[in-house]
């Protein structure tokens, strides 16, 4: 909560200082109309993860089976680490920093270097640092992701819809299929097999490459830019 709270203030700072603004800006504000985009964009994700999920069982011929130990103690910690990780790092990358890139160097490079920043992030979340291939992949898996969530707040000009977007996928892929640093949670997957080369590679299409492509297709096509 104290990060959120750091992260807050510090957004708040560098919009006043720099742009003469409030928060007001980065369309944090629950309207009707931003909690629908929320919601949508929880639902897009969320399905879709779900798809890759079942894709990769499949690939491994294994099972997805509910977890004995799981309480729903256990479930809200999960979901509330889900919401504080990333709202936090929605202000970081689709807040202040964002907005000010767009307002001085416009939209396109914008949203590239945030893009590209997220994508860098991830080495070290990741903690791939060192190892190349995996340092190449995780670079363009979370960068093109983080392209289509720093396009959907441009067009937008709210942190609502990549909120939603961003906290549909991590919380179907941590909190539902145990995939994330919280251990074994709703979901365990159960037998299966290593993943040859080739599935190994269409698993990494399918979720790193595909899902973001997907995204970007429905902000461009499906997402009306505010005035």
């Amino acid at each position: 909560m104290i990060g959120i709270l750091v992260a807050i203030a510090i957004s708040w700072l560098l919009l006043y200082f720099i742009e003469n603004k409030t928060l007001s800006v980065l369309g944090i504000l629950p309207t009707p109309k931003r909690l629908k985009q929320f919601f949508l964009g929880f639902l897009i994700t969320g399905i879709l993860c779900v798809a890759v999920q079942y894709l990769e069982a499949h690939l491994k011929s294994s099972t997805w089976i509910l977890n004995d130990n799981i309480t729903s103690a256990i479930i809200l910690k999960s979901l509330w680490w889900d919401f504080k990780s990333v709202f936090t790092e929605e202000l970081i990358f689709r807040g202040a920093l964002l907005y000010i890139l767009i307002q001085k160097i416009g939209p396109s490079k914008g949203i590239l270097i945030s893009a590209i920043a997220f994508g860098v992030y991830h080495w070290f979340s990741y903690g791939v640092l060192g190892n190349v291939m995996a340092m190449i992949l995780v670079f363009i898996g979370t960068g093109i992701m983080g392209y289509a969530w720093a396009w959907a707040f441009s067009k937008t000009k709210s942190m609502m819809l990549p909120f939603g977007l961003h906290l549909g996928w991590n919380v179907i892929y941590n909190t539902l299929f145990s995939k994330g640093p919280l251990g074994e949670l709703i979901l365990v997957s159960k037998s299966g097999n290593e993943l040859t080369d080739w599935a190994s590679l269409l698993n990494f299409i399918s979720g790193l490459v595909l899902v973001p492509i997907l995204i970007i297709i429905y902000i461009k096509y499906f997402v009306k830019k505010e005035p």
